[in-house]
């Protein structure tokens, strides 16, 4: 971190004392490194020089609040998002010792996720008692009733429309149509468009039966984003919206990281419901695209033959 945004951060937060530990880290979006405060002991900066970054940030600062506010997971506990001189912008956090990946406590992080997705349902009687669904920050004990989020936010570094929408199947082909669409002018790819036009009219085929109560999700949990410590599992860099809890798992399957007890614990909560593998493959589209669009055409492939793979459910 430049000397420059030192002094910016300094200044936010009123401190007297930051100084670097030697500590960095990140990952292929941002750079981060670990200072010692005066007024928040270790805390954690994460830098990105992007245009969107602040929006990016403030994204990710209003999903681990709202991650942190029903008190099952655990979370780092956001600071301040600041602009950066020069460009760009930076979340201070706390600073959360991990030790890398999941071992000993993958099963009670599948119990905490789902009590996490099921948290939201639980407040459905109290709304039925209340005019209307609340979407406002800080008010975390009222039952919200649409998909969407407060506030948009980033998987990865783009950024995802979370605009309130009355049905999942509407939200979420929503994400799906940005993705398409950022495929085709980026790549000037022709297939995902031809496929996408055949899935869409059928989508909602993936979720007859089914009463989708809208769930906090983190929205980007790989195995990367997961860790743990003495203390249990931590959970980092959300892109968190209100949507189907299931949506949370379909990143998971795409670059391991989670044992079978992380599976197996989450569906002793909440039971694979009918038709839930083919959702499966519905929700990993959604990120083989995303990564299309971040790292070019080594998701390609993947991205094309999971969309001929939904369309195969609906037509075959």
């Amino acid at each position: 971190m430049s000397r420059s945004l030192e002094s910016v951060v300094k200044e936010a937060l009123g401190l007297s004392v930051l100084k670097g530990t030697g500590q960095a880290g990140g990952g292929s979006i941002n750079t981060g490194s670990v200072y010692e405060s005066n007024k928040y002991g270790r805390i954690y900066i994460k830098v990105n020089s992007k245009l969107g970054a602040r929006t990016m940030f403030e994204g990710e600062q209003a999903s681990l609040e709202a991650l942190s506010a029903p008190g099952i997971v655990t979370v780092p506990k956001p600071i301040k998002v600041v602009d950066q001189p020069g460009g760009g912008a930076a979340l201070v956090m706390e600073y959360v010792e991990m030790e890398g990946g999941l071992r000993q406590h993958a099963a009670l992080l599948g119990e905490q996720l789902a009590r996490l997705h099921l948290h939201n349902s639980t407040l459905d009687a109290k709304a039925q008692q209340s005019t209307g669904s609340v979407h406002k920050q800080g008010e975390d004990d009222q039952y919200v009733g649409q998909f969407g989020f407060h506030v948009n936010t980033s998987c990865g570094y783009l950024e995802m429309d979370n605009t309130w929408c009355d049905t999942w199947e509407k939200f979420y082909a929503c994400k799906l149509e940005k993705q398409i669409s950022m495929v085709e002018k980026n790549d000037s790819e022709r297939k995902a468009r031809e496929l996408w036009n055949k899935l869409l009219p059928k989508l909602s085929l993936f979720f007859e039966g089914l009463h989708i109560t809208p769930a906090l999700v983190h929205g980007d949990l790989w195995g990367g984003n997961a860790s743990e410590n003495d203390k249990g599992p931590v959970i980092f860099d959300p892109a968190s919206f209100y949507g189907h809890a299931e949506y949370d798992l379909g990143i998971s399957y795409l670059f391991g990281g989670f044992s079978g007890k992380f599976y197996e614990a989450y569906h002793k909560v909440i039971p694979k419901a009918q038709g839930f593998e083919k959702r499966k493959e519905l929700y990993k589209l959604f990120h083989y695209l995303n990564h299309w669009n971040h790292f070019g055409g080594g998701y390609k492939s993947s991205s094309l033959s999971t969309l001929q793979t939904c369309v195969n459910y609906v037509y075959l």
